[in-house]
């Protein structure tokens, strides 16, 4: 059965992209309510996951300052993660950007999938969410739309402020102080922690043949190149080969297919554990 999902676009009168007027200000309540109750729970895991990069960016020979201004001025999760592991492997820092800025590039359609409900924002305030904007947040943020069926900018602060920036930023300071005072981190196996986060995250990505294709020709490539030549060259063959490869793949007819810039299209895409449930419609395309 093809799932599809409405458009997210705003009509000017504050209604929904189907004509439904905003709900009322007890509908409010209760979307905001469930907006805290889910920040809470991701702000946890975010607490967790940024007290891993705090010790691996020590382990990495980041200072604390960096540590803590790449946090709260990169503030890209993954991307830093694989930033931290780039620099580990002697990655220059022209392969660092470019590998990272491939990592992020899901970004594009979570803002493009939020810009019909935003554009009302003045634009200095749209640069500082772009800033914020990450998978968690943009999963909190569109669900809390979608049940609206209109703009709660005071929930975009809430679902990219509560759930990821504080808790990340605070465990970052967290890990790389309390780093400082282990003085052999392989003794308690703290050395496998980038590579662990990172496999973990690639297995959560593998949603089909492509990915999986993927997946297996990047890190094959990964692995041979860096054994004939370095481990920085075979990092960017395998980060640029590997997703071609999976492109190369034959999609199969009975495949779904989405849109770019869709909601459809940031949840197969986006990390693991950001999921957009509350807009999906089974059998039909409400769509106009």
């Amino acid at each position: 059965m093809r799932e599809d999902l409405p458009a997210l676009s705003a009509t000017p009168d504050g209604g929904s992209p189907n004509g439904e007027m905003p709900d009322n200000g007890s509908s409010l309540a209760v979307s905001r309510r469930r907006l805290v109750v889910e920040a809470i729970g991701i702000g946890a895991s975010a607490l967790a996951f940024g007290f891993v990069y705090g010790l691996s960016a020590r382990e990495a020979g980041f200072s604390p300052i960096e540590a803590i201004a790449m946090s709260t001025l990169v503030f890209a999760g993954a991307a830093q993660f694989a930033a931290v592991g780039y620099v580990i492997q002697g990655l220059a820092w022209p392969g660092v950007i470019l590998l990272t800025f491939l990592l992020n590039a899901r970004h594009v359609l979570y803002s493009a999938a939020l810009a019909p409900w935003l554009r009302e924002v003045p634009r200095p305030r749209r640069a500082v969410m772009a800033h914020l904007l990450t998978d968690e947040a943009f999963a909190l943020t569109i669900g809390h739309f979608g049940r609206l069926k209109r703009t709660d900018e005071w929930g975009y602060w809430v679902a990219a402020i509560g759930s990821t920036w504080i808790p990340w930023n605070l465990a970052t300071i967290a890990g790389v102080v309390l780093g400082a005072q282990i003085p052999d981190p392989a003794r308690f196996g703290l050395d496998i922690v980038f590579p662990a986060a990172m496999a973990g995250l690639a297995v959560g990505l593998v949603m089909g043949r492509r990915e999986l294709v993927a997946a297996i020709v990047g890190a094959g490539l990964g692995v041979v190149v860096g054994l004939i030549v370095s481990p920085p060259v075979g990092i960017i063959a395998g980060g640029l080969l590997g997703p071609l490869a999976g492109m190369a793949v034959p999609r199969r007819p009975d495949e779904p297919v989405v849109e770019l810039g869709t909601p459809g299209s940031a949840e197969r895409y986006s990390m693991p554990g950001a999921h957009y449930g509350d807009l999906v419609v089974h059998g039909k395309d409400d769509r106009p």
